[in-house]
């Protein structure tokens, strides 16, 4: 089925819109929260939940594209969970790596995940990302938003561990240097 079709099914409240998303987007959501999260149960749960919000927020909003808006609202669920299973300690997972690599080149490194969520620094990194050259810029979303390990960008690129790292250090050098270009206070 098509997204807009879905859309409409959400928008006519038919009970057929969750269905036809979980058949749709449910692997892909389900990646995306197993990916932050690296638990079964808790990613089952994020990503009902992430029904759920579609529901409650398709209508009024018509999303422009759909699998964007469901990736989304997977990760702040997943990320949130995340947090509240992780408050006060400082664990070695992949998610608080990933955002402790980001912490040198975005503002408020108590908590990295809200501030590379709000609205203008969500606008300025999609400039950001649009100047890069797409490895790159696949790379670097690869792990800072869908939050893959370095061996697996490494194995997906086909390239070295240290080529990819390399990489990405060269690229938060340069989101550094762009955001204090464009006055964000780091």
């Amino acid at each position: 089925m098509e997204d807009q079709q879905i859309i409409d099914l959400f928008f006519s409240r038919s009970e057929n819109a969750i269905s036809e998303t979980a058949h749709k987007y449910g692997r892909y959501c389900h990646s995306i929260a197993y990916r932050i999260l690296q638990n079964e149960e808790d990613s089952e749960e994020c990503v009902n939940d992430t029904y759920l919000k579609a529901w409650d927020s398709i209508p009024p909003k018509r999303p422009e594209k759909l699998s964007a808006f469901l990736g989304k609202l997977t990760r702040n669920l997943s990320l949130h969970l995340y947090e509240k299973h992780h408050a006060g300690k400082r664990g070695s997972g992949r998610v608080a790596l990933a955002l402790g690599e980001l912490s040198d080149c975005v503002p408020s490194a108590d908590n990295v995940a809200q501030a590379v969520d709000d609205m203008a620094l969500a606008e300025i990194l999609n400039r950001f990302l649009g100047v890069l050259p797409a490895q790159s810029r696949t790379m670097f979303l690869r792990r800072y938003w869908y939050f893959n390990s370095v061996s697996e960008i490494a194995s997906l690129f086909g390239v070295s561990e240290s080529k990819v790292k390399m990489s990405l250090l060269r690229t938060r050098g340069k989101l550094k240097q762009f955001l204090e270009k464009e006055g964000v206070c780091l």
